[in-house]
This record gives C-alpha cells, sequence and structure tokens, in this order.
C-alpha cells in the first residue's frame, strides 16, 4: 500500500474527537444494561462478568468501524482492513516472542524473588527430612494441572488475562493510534498523548471504589490515582510496541504478562539481590528496547506503507 495523505481522512480535530468518543463509549457501555436497558442487576458474579464480555466485545467492534470509516483507506479487501489495527498473523512468533521478552526484563526482581521463594522452601522440605521422589515429583505436576485448571475456569482469569487486554488493546491502541498517526500527530505525541485516554477510561474506578467498596474519598482517590500514573506509563510502553511493530500481538501478549505478573518488584527485606538484579533487568529492558522491536523484524518491507504504519519512517 502506497502513503496515503492523512489530512484526507483523518483531521486532528476528528482524530481526538473519535478517540475522546472511543474512550467514553467503552466505560459507559459497560453500565448501559442496568441504566439503559434497565435489565435486573446480574445476582452473580459469573453473569455480571459475562455481561460486561459482551459490552467490551460491542464496544470494540463499534471502535474498529468508526476507525477505518474515517481513515483514508484504499483497498478494502480483509487482510488490508485487518492490517490497520495491526492484526496480522505473519512474523506472529517475533511478535510473541520478541516483546515477552522486552517485557520480562522488567520483572527480573520479581523472578529473583520467586526463585528466592522457591529456595527457601525446598531448603525446608529437604531439611524436614523429605527426598525428591517420584511421588514427590507427581505431586508437584498434579497440582499445577489443578491451578492451570483452575484459572481456565475462573471468569475473574479470563477477564484480566484475555478479554480486558484483548478489548482494551483494540480499543486504545489499534484504533485510536492510527487516527491519531493520520492525523499528524508526531510519533512521540501520539505514544505520550493516547495513554491519557486509555488512564481517563479507568476514572469510573473512582466511582466504584467510593460507592460501591465504601472506601472513603481520599482512599478512593489514592488509589485511582495510582492506577492512572500505573496506565500512562503502560500505556505509552503499549503504544510505542504497536507502532514500533505494526503488529497488534506485541502490545498484546505485553499487557497479558503484565496482568498475570500484576507490579513489578523493585525491592524484598529478605534480599538485596532482588533490588540488584531489578536494576539489571531495568538496564537490559533499555539496551534492547529498540534492537527487539526493529521494524524489520516484524515486516517484510517498511518503505511503501500507509500514513497509519509509522514505523516505515522509524527504523
Amino acid at each position: 500500500m502506497e502513503r496515503q495523505d492523512a489530512g484526507a481522512g483523518a483531521t486532528k480535530t476528528a482524530a481526538v474527537a473519535a478517540c475522546i468518543g472511543m474512550a467514553v463509549f467503552y466505560v459507559a457501555i459497560l453500565y448501559s444494561p442496568t441504566l439503559i436497558l434497565r435489565l435486573p442487576p446480574p445476582n452473580r458474579s459469573n453473569s455480571f462478568l459475562k455481561r460486561r464480555f459482551i459490552c467490551a466485545a460491542v464496544s470494540s467492534i463499534v471502535s474498529m468501524i468508526v476507525s477505518i470509516l474515517i481513515l483514508p483507506i484504499t483497498r478494502w479487501d480483509a487482510s488490508s482492513l485487518l492490517g490497520v489495527y495491526g492484526i496480522r498473523t505473519d512474523h506472529i512468533w517475533q511478535a510473541l516472542v520478541c516483546p515477552l521478552l522486552l517485557t520480562a526484563f522488567m520483572y527480573s526482581g520479581s523472578f529473583a524473588l520467586k526463585f528466592l521463594s522457591m529456595l527457601q522452601t525446598s531448603r525446608e522440605y529437604f531439611d524436614s527430612g523429605g527426598d525428591l521422589s517420584v511421588a514427590c515429583i507427581k505431586s508437584i505436576f498434579l497440582r499445577m494441572i489443578d491451578w492451570v485448571v483452575s484459572k481456565a475456569s475462573c471468569m475473574s482469569s479470563w477477564r484480566n488475562y484475555f478479554v480486558a487486554p484483548l478489548t482494551e488493546e483494540l480499543v486504545f491502541r489499534a484504533c485510536m493510534i492510527p487516527l491519531l498517526l493520520c492525523g499528524e500527530f508526531s510519533t512521540y505525541s501520539v505514544i505520550f498523548f493516547c495513554p491519557v485516554f486509555f488512564s481517563l477510561a479507568h476514572l469510573n474506578h473512582l466511582l466504584e471504589f467510593y460507592l460501591q467498596r465504601n472506601y472513603s474519598l481520599l482512599k478512593a482517590c489514592q488509589v485511582v490515582g495510582f492506577q492512572l500514573v500505573y496506565t500512562v506509563i503502560f500505556g505509552a510502553y503499549a503504544s510505542f510496541l504497536l507502532i514500533r511493530t505494526g503488529h497488534l500481538t506485541a502490545p498484546l501478549i505485553a499487557h497479558m504478562f503484565c496482568n498475570f505478573m500484576g507490579l513489578p518488584v523493585i525491592l524484598s527485606g529478605r534480599s538485596g539481590m532482588v533490588s540488584l538484579v531489578f536494576v539489571l533487568g531495568v538496564v537490559s529492558f533499555s539496551k534492547m528496547l529498540f534492537p527487539l522491536t526493529n521494524p524489520h523484524l516484524y515486516n517484510n518491507e517498511a518503505d511503501s506503507c500507509s500514513c497509519w504504519h509509522r514505523y516505515c519512517s522509524w527504523s
């Protein structure tokens, strides 16, 4: 595809207005079943989550339609349209492995802490007279299977590790970033501007904490404020991954991994080794950020692209 005139289909005003509308709609539709459709509140958490899954899916589809109608698209075949959002099957292994490895560097402290905990547990086990028998190995294996099954059957796990990452990356990255890029915003402006929409979409948690969980207003503001800072930082990183690679799988796998791991462990009272390993991980992350996201790793060519493929001018 040859580069199109961005102004012909996406002005800055239209891009920003569309992004604001998508962010508002993503949150508002979650409350539509009870406030607009007047459906009774679900009496089980699973029913509540299923209802939200449907709302998030509708929001994603609507956002994709809005985005594609505004963008200056000349080819309307399935491959080209999906490529607008970075939904591709080519270079899939690079898009899975490289961003996952890169993100894992930031969790070096977490891995070190888990390793030290496992080491301490095994030492206590052997000191108490235990041995590494076949029965012991089988017991560990069965516990791992039980853990995987419990996670797979838990609706909250589906929300945290699949539905939320997928719909959020589709709306707040795959749909918004092409609009902002074609609206002639600079690359780094988009990287730091796009997460603002992502963070504002989490403001509804303020009401949930304050009204439903009976948090004090100060505590609710503190919790949500921390969430906003974290979502801005992660949103900038995810935006960087999508723009740099042109592959939606890259920020998606990073999002899933971060949701699974939680916040990175920076220090631990057990050992200063955790902090040292964390610092080494940060250094490794900084050194490998650009090499592991080189556009040529994820694309056969990076010289004849549309306006939403900024990686063509970012090798």
